[in-house]
């Protein structure tokens, strides 16, 4: 049985990030992986260039039950520090919208960074846990390819999303084992699905894409951009508010933020009263979607011949549209997990559990979600730091 001072169950963003930290300070770490290639996620992450932090991290950028635990690790390791380790490895980069930096290059570019900060961790894949306990202060490990001892355990599994990957729920299993409590956890950054009589009301419509559009649900509100699939709705704006969406809510979805459509055709009627509304509409929308607001409305005919009431009715169909989705695409597709293991159990400044010393979790596996645009990436690098320290000082 070999034995380390540390073992990481999971070689993704934050466990490699973690691994890499630990072994820094001299720790024996072991990262194990049931996947035979570390790094899965990050690779097809950002269409394959890796979207690897954003210019604009703030806890508000944060969803969880316990909004201030993800102040510490995102203070003490910052999106510049990680900037700066990119730079270190001369890796090209480029920003987008939204403070987004992407490779210029590949995803892969990142995670061989991670692989080489990590030199000599030892790291093996298409490896399968097969039990996990502890005895006094040890923690050891079984797998399908031998056992392991250690007296720190890390798990870096992540959440559900994407099962085609092995995705898996097996750092909300550990937590239970241990007596953790797991907030319940559902899909994140998903595209939305409609009932059947919403979508015969939108046929037609799949592929028609507006930017920018404003959702709203509560309190929070996006403005990005938007696009109707064949079962629904996506888009980034859409992928945004997923994450705050529960069953039965409604939402509401301004079409044309930066317009009053209602003043818009007024004025229109006034300068062109012989032209349709459908017309005139389409110069500010998608023809396909002008046609279906105009037929919800019953606007249709000549802006001389349309009062002030139809007018404002279509305004609001298009600047206030009230939507109730059925449902998601589901762990499918989703980007995240919302929810994972509770805070509350946690140190926030080291991840460890409370009442279990020498366990931890980082990563998606807690319960710490951020927003579309590289904020998720940053939570795995600044937990993963964070516990790599605290166990490096440890040992």
């Amino acid at each position: 049985m070999e034995e380390f001072d540390i073992i990481i169950i999971g070689a993704g963003a934050a466990g490699l990030m973690c691994g890499a930290e630990a072994n820094n300070r001299g720790c024996r770490v072991l990262i194990i992986d049931h996947a035979p290639k570390v790094g899965e996620k990050i690779r097809i992450s950002g269409g394959g260039r890796a979207n690897f932090t954003n210019m604009d991290v703030t806890p508000a950028n944060y969803l969880s039950d316990n909004p201030r635990f993800c102040v510490s690790a995102l203070k003490r390791y910052t999106q510049h520090d990680f900037i700066a380790l990119v730079e270190k490895h001369n890796i090209a980069y480029h920003q987008r919208d939204h403070g987004q930096l992407f490779c210029d290059g590949s995803a892969s570019q990142i995670i061989d960074m991670l692989v080489e900060e990590a030199n000599g961790v030892t790291i093996v894949t298409a490896t399968n846990v097969t039990r996990v306990s502890k005895s006094e202060n040890i923690f050891t490990i079984e797998t399908d390819r031998g056992s392991y001892r250690a007296g720190a355990l890390v798990i870096a599994t992540g959440g559900p999303s994407i099962p085609k990957m092995g995705a898996s729920r097996f750092a909300y299993n550990m937590a239970k084992q241990f007596g953790l409590s797991v907030i319940e956890p559902h899909p994140g950054l998903v595209p939305l699905t409609f009932d059947n009589e919403t979508l015969a009301r939108l046929d037609g419509l799949a592929g028609v894409s507006l930017d920018p559009t404003t959702v709203t649900l509560g309190k929070v509100s996006f403005t990005e951009a938007l696009l109707f699939t064949h079962r629904g709705l996506s888009g980034p704006v859409i992928l945004q508010i997923s994450s705050y969406w529960r069953v039965g809510e409604t939402m509401t979805i301004n079409l044309l933020p930066d317009i009053d459509v209602f003043q818009h055709l007024k004025e229109a009627r006034a300068s062109q009263p012989k032209k349709e509304v459908r017309t005139v509409l389409a110069q500010i929308l998608p023809n396909r979607l002008a046609q279906k607001m105009v037929e919800w409305t019953g606007c249709e005919g000549r802006l001389a011949e349309t009062p002030d009431k139809a007018l404002r009715r279509l305004g609001t169909q298009i600047n206030g549209w009230s939507i109730t989705p059925d449902g998601s695409e589901g762990d499918r597709v989703a980007e995240v997990t919302v929810g994972g293991v509770d805070t509350r159990e946690l140190s926030s400044k080291t991840m460890e559990a409370k009442s279990v010393p020498g366990l931890y979790f980082i990563g998606e596996a807690v319960d710490v979600t951020g927003h579309l645009g590289g904020f998720n990436f940053q939570w795995a690098w600044a937990s993963g730091h964070a516990c790599g320290t605290a166990c490096g000082q440890v040992a």
